[in-house]
């Protein structure tokens, strides 16, 4: 008889990110290669002055990537407002605010949207919706945070803030 293994272990992971503005701190990568290989890293936008952290991120995974309102237009990196993936047949949209969003895409499964700086993990009908907080500025919020995206076959997707103060 063959062993069922637990679906954490199964699972596909992503990497949730947003308002980075400029700055990775090491624990973000730290925080990202804790949770187990990536399939992929989503950026909700206010990335930076420039486009570097979009390419330190592709060293550990493909990213997406959206506009933010404080970021300038990157030569070499276009960024649309909204963009959609797909992993592991999971459809993801990143957005930065949510209000430029408007209603949620059929077919969408997670959206991943940024702006607020203020994590959280939501229930919008059949939609996961996350915003991983800011990796860079905390604001009033009393850390900075990442997200990790769980997917496992047959079951809906998952999410997990990350603390990055809780990051060693």
């Amino acid at each position: 008889m063959a062993e069922k293994r637990h679906a954490v272990a199964d699972a596909i992971r992503v990497g949730l990110i947003s308002d980075t503005h400029g700055v990775l701190d090491v624990r973000v990568l730290a925080a990202f290669e804790a949770a187990g290989p990536l399939a992929a890293i989503v950026h909700a936008g206010d990335i930076g002055p420039t486009p570097q952290i979009v390419w330190e991120l592709e060293a550990l995974a493909p990213v997406t990537a959206v506009e933010g309102n404080c970021d300038p237009h990157f030569p070499g990196l276009p960024l649309d407002i909204v963009a959609l993936t797909t992993v592991a047949g999971v459809r993801i949209l990143a957005v930065h605010d949510f209000t430029d969003l408007g209603p949620i895409p059929e077919g969408v499964d997670v959206v991943v949207r940024g702006h607020s700086h203020v994590p959280s993990v939501q229930q919008h009908g059949k939609v996961l919706v996350v915003n991983p907080g800011s990796a860079s500025q905390r604001r009033r919020q009393p850390s900075r945070s990442v997200g990790i995206l769980e997917l496992v076959e047959g079951q809906p997707p998952a999410a997990r803030i990350v603390i990055l103060d809780e990051v060693e």
